[in-house]
């Protein structure tokens, strides 16, 4: 559209994008020949180019943490932008993605001039996406990613309003931005509501003083609940001898060694331990998935403080998410975008085959389906996690043996190298896929 096309060249021209791009924050572009995509740019202006993203990911699998971190980011790019006489069209988190624990903004087309005296357009998305889910995990503890995955535009103010604490009306900025803004929003479809939003101003410094009070509060959110969660001191504190972790580190180190993934997936995580043993013997980018949003929250602290290109995401592993949004094709599903060059699944397999009564081969299956190479950990029956999984239910699980664990991997992919690394007979399989 020209309309359009005249924001793109204003805001290229007043040097935002390149100040955002040379400070990490804003993916690049370049401007390429429009042949290149044929009949699909007949009507196009211009046609950008941007570098691939090792991974996507999506709002409702970010710790507390990522997504604080990338509600800063986007306001500290709107703050940019109205330096420059530029606004942003919306204020949707899904313009946000994470290489690493960094997060960086992607759609540069939402940009625009900015018209002197307009309301922020953004703020009630900004509120749904990124506030409603923060506060929810601040005030009551509980965190967004269910509820976000189930409704993919974030958490409304008249929901969020009616869980609250009463004493969160305290604060100025839960009252201005969750109770006020419901009550705005119940009463949005009247005339006299639809008048005043057409008619009302607000000055650029104004604008400028709700970006710099929306930072200076959404710095301080902290996760609530202080109790720890299920697995969050696995890592430390688990069923296995020094001695064992340090078999498993070698086993990595040699396997991410010998393999250079570009990108590696570690399926149960935890707090990123392996992931951070594959970083440090040839793996270049590391994705992590874990159910204990603890853990997820030490291993992406651990990551941005130790500088580490490790990224920990939610997942349910007997629930991934599913492609999602209009014609279920706006969001994809974990299993269309869990394709890496190694995949690792370590202490996680039992889990899932007792714990969540899965079919052993067909967990197997799914971890080999997702890299050409990876290393898996089979946990005998006489180990003590194990143990404590089936001491309050009937042992139904007469598939689940080390007999059958290699005819089902074997079936699948070449058993490079294995290794018993524990006194109970745990084993780690170095795979290479068929």
């Amino acid at each position: 559209m020209p309309m359009a096309a005249d924001d793109f060249d204003f805001v290229r021209g007043s040097g935002l994008i390149d100040e955002l791009h040379s400070r990490g924050k804003v993916i690049g572009e370049e401007i390429v020949d429009a042949a290149l995509l044929g009949e699909h740019a007949a009507d196009a202006h211009y046609v950008l180019e941007h570098p691939r993203l090792p991974f996507v990911s999506y709002p409702y699998e970010w710790s507390f943490s990522a997504l604080k971190a990338a509600a800063l980011l986007h306001l500290d790019i709107q703050q940019a932008a109205l330096k420059k006489g530029v606004t942003m069209t919306d204020a949707t988190a899904y313009n946000i993605q994470f290489i690493g624990p960094r997060p960086v903004f992607i759609d540069s087309l939402s940009f625009r001039r900015y018209q002197e005296g307009e309301y922020w357009a953004g703020h009630r998305q900004f509120c749904e996406q990124f506030i409603n889910p923060l506060l929810l995990r601040s005030f009551n503890g509980i965190p967004h990613n269910a509820w976000y995955r189930g409704e993919l535009e974030g958490i409304s103010a008249e929901n969020l309003s009616r869980l609250l604490p009463w004493r969160s009306r305290l604060s100025w900025n839960v009252l201005t931005n969750v109770f006020m803004q419901a009550r705005l929003q119940n009463n949005s479809g009247s005339d006299d509501a639809i008048r005043k939003a057409k008619t009302r101003k607000l000055p650029r410094i104004g604008f400028e003083q709700i970006l710099h009070g929306l930072r200076k509060w959404i710095t301080r959110l902290e996760p609530g609940h202080d109790g720890k969660t299920v697995w969050q001191d696995y890592a430390t504190d688990n069923s296995y001898a020094d001695d064992e972790a340090v078999n498993k580190r070698r086993f990595i180190a040699e396997f991410s060694s010998a393999v250079k993934p570009a990108l590696i997936l570690d399926i149960g995580c935890n707090t990123g331990d392996y992931s951070i043993a594959a970083l440090e013997n040839g793996a270049e980018l590391a994705v992590g998935f874990d159910f204990d949003h603890g853990a997820l929250e030490y291993g992406y602290r651990r990551a941005v403080s130790d500088g580490l290109n490790f990224q920990p995401l939610h997942l349910d592993a007997a629930n991934p998410s599913p492609n999602q949004g209009w014609m279920q094709a706006e969001r994809m599903g974990f299993r269309e975008r869990a394709n890496a060059d190694a995949v690792m699944g370590l202490a996680l397999i039992h889990h899932l085959a007792i714990a969540k009564n899965l079919p052993l081969a067909g967990v197997i299956e799914w971890l080999v389906d997702m890299a050409p190479h990876g290393v898996l950990e089979f946990v005998p029956k006489n180990d003590a996690m194990v143990q404590r999984l089936l001491q309050m239910r009937e042992d139904l699980f007469s598939d689940y043996d080390q007999a059958n664990f290699e005819e089902q991997l074997n079936s699948r992919a070449r058993i490079v190298k294995s290794e018993v690394v524990s006194a109970s007979g745990r084993v780690l399989y170095w795979f290479d896929r068929h």
